[in-house]
Parts: C-alpha cells; sequence; structure tokens
C-alpha cells in the first residue's frame, strides 16, 4: 500500500432529477488499498458509486482519478482510463456464454497485442474463480448465484483495472461463496488493484479493509482505519451488532 491518492472525491453532490442524494461528500482510495463504504439501506453508497463512474453526473464537487479530473466522464472512457464498476444485480448479458461475457469485458483493449492480453486477463479470471473455465460454454443465466456474482466480477477485470469499485458483492450468496469471493479481492489487492467496495454486511467490509467510510443520510457521517471503525462505540451499536473485538474476546477466554 502507497501514500498515492489514486481516487480522490470531494465536495460531491449528486442525485436523481431533483431528488437529492449525495451532498458535499468527500472520500480518498489510496494506492493498493482495500476501502468499504458501510451504511444502512439508502445511505447513497451505491449513488456514490455511480457519480464516480459516470453512470450519473455530480451537480457539484469533482472526482479525481491518478491526478486526472475525470468528474462525469462518460463511463467507457473511464474503463479505458483503469476504473471499473461491478454492479449491483451483476447486469450479466444473460443468453450469452460464460467466454462471451468475459470478451465483452475487453471491449476497450486495442492495439496488436490484444489477443495475448486477452489471453493472460482470461487465464487470471480462471485462476481467481475455477468454475467459470468449467462453465465457459454455459450461458450466463443458468449460473448460480455466487457464479453470476464471479461473472460479474471477471468481466470487470477483463479491461485491467487499477481501481475496481463493488457494489454488494455478498448479496443473497451462500458463506462458502462469499468467502471464496472475499479471497479472490484478496488476491487482487495482492496483484496491485485498488477495491472501494459498497457492502452491507460491515462486519464482513472492515474485516478484509485497510479503511473504511460510515455514510448515512448522503454525506460521510465516520471514518478511519478498519480497526477504528470496529471499535467505534457508534459503529459497533448501529452496524456491528454482536461482533466483539480481539481483545474483548481474548478477555473472555482467559
Amino acid at each position: 500500500m502507497s501514500d498515492t491518492r489514486l481516487l480522490l472525491v470531494s465536495g460531491l453532490s449528486a442525485g436523481y432529477g431533483r431528488t437529492s442524494v449525495l451532498r458535499d461528500l468527500a472520500i480518498e482510495v489510496r494506492a493498493g488499498e482495500i476501502v468499504s463504504l458501510i451504511g444502512s439501506n439508502g445511505a447513497g453508497k451505491s449513488t456514490l458509486l455511480k457519480a464516480i463512474v459516470g453512470l450519473i453526473t455530480p451537480s457539484a464537487g469533482v472526482v479525481m482519478f491518478d491526478g486526472t479530473d475525470v468528474t462525469g466522464i462518460r463511463p467507457e472512457r473511464l474503463v479505458a482510463q483503469g476504473v471499473s464498476l461491478v454492479p449491483e444485480g451483476r447486469l450479466l448479458f444473460g443468453p450469452l456464454s460464460v467466454a462471451d461475457n468475459l470478451s465483452l469485458g475487453a471491449y476497450c483493449i486495442g492495439g496488436a497485442n490484444r489477443r495475448s492480453l486477452m489471453t493472460a486477463r482470461v487465464n487470471r479470471v480462471h485462476e481467481l474463480f475455477p468454475v467459470l473455465l468449467e462453465r465457459a460454454s454455459q450461458s450466463a443465466e443458468t449460473l448460480s448465484g455466487g457464479e453470476q456474482q464471479m461473472l460479474a466480477i471477471g468481466r470487470a477485470l477483463m479491461s485491467g483495472p487499477r481501481l475496481l469499485l463493488l457494489d454488494e458483492p455478498s448479496l443473497g450468496l451462500a458463506p462458502k461463496v462469499i468467502a471464496e469471493i472475499f479471497s479472490a479481492l484478496e488476491s487482487l489487492r495482492a496483484d496491485g488493484v485498488t477495491i472501494l467496495l459498497v457492502e452491507q454486511d460491515a462486519k464482513l467490509a472492515l474485516k478484509h479493509s485497510d479503511r473504511g467510510y460510515v455514510m448515512r443520510t448522503g454525506s460521510i457521517e465516520l471514518s478511519g482505519t478498519a480497526a477504528e471503525l470496529i471499535a467505534d462505540e457508534t459503529v459497533r451499536t448501529i452496524y456491528l451488532g454482536s461482533w466483539k473485538t480481539a481483545t474483548e474476546s481474548e478477555g473472555k477466554t482467559r
């Protein structure tokens, strides 16, 4: 992990039509980090991801990626610059095969080395999620929910992102599948991919994060390292339930 700010969002306001969702919001993500956005439903977490990648246009504020102002940039241009979003609901091309869905994720790759790059990236996706190799010729709509989530992540990886945004990757999945997906995220971080994660399960998110932000009604309420947020009484009461810190657990076993 470095001190380089790969993503910087400042003074961001955005919404839908006349409905304001985000208000004067600021976050940053440093290269090599996994950073989580946690908060209740309706807090604006998904809206923030959409504003970052240009799916909605902010009404105020700035989004900087690797030192470049990308506020309101078209999503396909941002993908080409190194930012990919795995949306909530996956949004796969259901009738198409697993292999075709992965190929479509590489639409921005050009040049003479396109074929070799695609092969290398497909191979990496298969290393992370071996089941996708087994299902390569199967249509995406016939996959299980967990396999579809793996495919959605794999498709995003085909563009070679430096920053990967994920919206609720664990939603509705079995614990075993969730563990496999988060193990893959740790591997991606080791590969040098920076991750911004929206996750309803705050315990899960903070367990795998370096830092986190707590959102409430369109703004940032708290921020800190994962350890600081886990120890914060407000966060633990509202978002973490009965989860105990390591210190407390040790105290009970002594």
